[in-house]
């Protein structure tokens, strides 16, 4: 007996059957993934190991979406994954675009900048009062991470654009790192030092000091061939913010006070006004301008500078016309 075909063949009907189905998810997609309930922005925070489920839940508890079942439909459609982290979710943002910003870990940023001559003690200060940050600045008891032991010229200055809720010694170990980068690509360069550094600590430690006498950038190489200059000759290099940062244990800043000629005396190794040579280490953390400053002086025989009260300083050869110098920065200080 001969069976009679059906009008349409079975993949035909298949596809009949489906179209409906389609148009249905399409337009519940499009009803409750396009469609948002998000009134103002908001802030939406995912820790490790919130499910997807959980996650849907708290958006709807707190009227960001409309159907859990489309969120994690969306969420599907974005790899299945969510990744924690702090959000900023703005205003009409739609099921489908929260999901899509919690699988790819589009997380809130923020920009933590970390001035140029600030010590240690001065940088772990900023970063408390950073209210996009989280956590202390000090590591708890027996951890031996590198960021836990930081020293003055082991951070690089710099603009930092980061998570919000990054962990505070998250960002100072992210500094540590670049300075680390900086140093990898001195060495890579394979130049000379300039005479009489021998290594790059010695490198960073006239950069601090050259970095905290002046702000100016086109000032640096010259700041640096006074010193440079001075320690070939065998002097002292008598600089002022070497005593600051021994009086103040660290800090270099004497805030508010004055520096006083009776201060000049202190012992310590860091005074260079009573010690030949440089300081053990450096005083502060240095950018760029201060350490090309340092790699590559300006060609002087300068050996004195002092403030010229309009932000620079006037350079001399000699402690004759230096004493000029000084006695005219005097009137200046005076009138002011």
């Amino acid at each position: 007996m001969v069976r009679k075909r059906g009008f349409f063949p079975k993949h035909v009907l298949l596809q009949i059957v489906l179209i409906p189905v389609v148009i249905m998810f399409i337009a519940l997609v499009m009803m409750f993934g396009v469609q948002s309930s998000v009134r103002e922005d908001a802030v939406f925070v995912i820790s490790a190991g919130d499910t997807v489920s959980g996650v849907a839940h708290k958006l709807m508890q707190q009227k960001l979406i409309d159907s859990e079942q489309v969120f994690k439909m969306a969420v599907r459609l974005n790899g299945g994954k969510i990744q924690s982290g702090q959000y900023d979710i703005p205003v009409a943002a739609s099921s489908w675009k929260i999901a899509d910003m919690f699988a790819n870990g589009r997380v809130a940023s923020t920009t933590i900048v970390i001035p140029e001559g600030l010590t240690i003690k001065q940088i772990k200060s900023l970063l408390l009062r950073a209210s996009n940050l989280t956590g202390g600045v000090e590591c708890e008891s027996g951890n031996t991470a590198p960021v836990c032991n930081l020293q003055d010229g082991q951070v690089f200055p710099d603009t930092y654009r980061v998570a919000k809720g990054t962990s505070r010694l998250a960002l100072l170990d992210l500094a540590r790192k670049k300075m680390i980068s900086v140093e990898n690509a001195w060495r890579a360069a394979n130049k000379k030092l300039p005479k009489p550094l021998k290594n790059w600590n010695e490198v960073l430690t006239l950069a601090s000091i050259v970095q905290k006498e002046t702000p100016q950038a086109r000032e640096m190489p010259i700041v640096a061939s006074v010193y440079l200059n001075r320690l070939r000759k065998g002097m002292r290099l008598q600089a002022d913010p070497t005593v600051v940062y021994a009086l103040t244990d660290g800090l270099g800043d004497m805030q508010g006070q004055a520096l006083l000629r009776g201060h000049l005396k202190i012992e310590n190794p860091y005074n260079t006004y009573r010690n030949s040579g440089l300081p053990p280490a450096p005083i502060a953390n240095v950018g760029e301008n201060a350490i090309r400053a340092v790699l590559r002086p300006a060609d002087t025989n300068y050996l004195f500078f002092v403030a010229d009260g309009k932000g620079g300083h006037r350079f001399s050869k000699s402690y004759e016309e230096h004493k000029k110098n000084h006695a005219t920065w005097r009137k200046i200080k005076k009138q002011k």
